[in-house]
């Protein structure tokens, strides 16, 4: 007598690339929290971006954080695309998101550095990279929330994705006019917000999104006994 058994496996790419959309915020963030907790220096998490962590010699850490960001981010863009029925530019919500990494990846090539008195300042093109991913990651969240309008699996989260892009690109607005540039009203607070971005809205909306598909690309299997 032939019996089958259904086995649950996550093995092909949307759900390996799931697991690195729920990863990359975590490891990043572990990333930036583990290196502030052992700066004495000058350094403030409530003043400064994430990225002062680059301005000193053990910055090259946190540029290893940024690319392996980006890294996880890019796949995790490409496993989605795959995960979400597919519609007319249906590819710009991913695609935003691999623009996005490219930013994670522009903040390690540019990275802030230190004055003779020790404060951060960018060289160059630093403030490209902070531009790319907070606008792009915000943007494709707004995009996504319109591919997943039409997909009976993924509805339930269209309207999370919207609010939290839209948020994203609210506060994007607010870091670049108000709190990153020097003497601006809120730079005393600038790194407090810009860790409230993204703890509190890119983060959250980029691990739902990650869970969703890994659940979607968990496919049950027959196996004959």
């Amino acid at each position: 007598m032939v019996t089958t058994s259904v086995l649950v496996s996550c093995t092909d790419f949307p759900c390996w690339a799931a697991r690195t959309g729920a990863a990359g915020p975590l490891v990043f963030t572990a990333g930036f929290v583990l290196q502030e907790m052992f700066r004495r220096d000058g350094y403030s998490p409530i003043a400064d971006p994430i990225s002062a962590l680059e301005a000193d010699a053990s910055g090259w850490i946190q540029q290893v954080n940024f690319l392996v960001f980006a890294a996880l981010l890019t796949t995790f863009a490409i496993g989605l695309h795959r995960g979400v029925a597919a519609t007319r530019f249906g590819w710009a919500g991913p695609g935003l998101l691999g623009v996005a990494a490219v930013g994670l990846v522009l903040a390690a090539v540019f990275p802030l550095r230190a004055d003779a008195a020790g404060n951060a300042y960018d060289p160059g093109n630093h403030v490209i990279a902070g531009v790319t991913f907070f606008s792009c990651s915000a943007l494709a969240l707004v995009v996504l929330s319109r591919r997943f309008a039409a997909d009976p699996r993924w509805r339930s989260l269209a309207s999370y994705v919207a609010v939290a892009g839209v948020v994203g690109l609210g506060c994007f607005v607010m870091l670049g006019r108000f709190a990153m540039p020097d003497g601006s009203a809120l730079h005393d607070v600038a790194g407090l917000l810009q860790r409230c971005t993204l703890l509190l809205v890119t983060f959250p909306a980029l691990v739902t999104i990650a869970l969703r598909l890994r659940r979607l690309a968990r496919r049950p299997t027959l196996r004959a006994s």
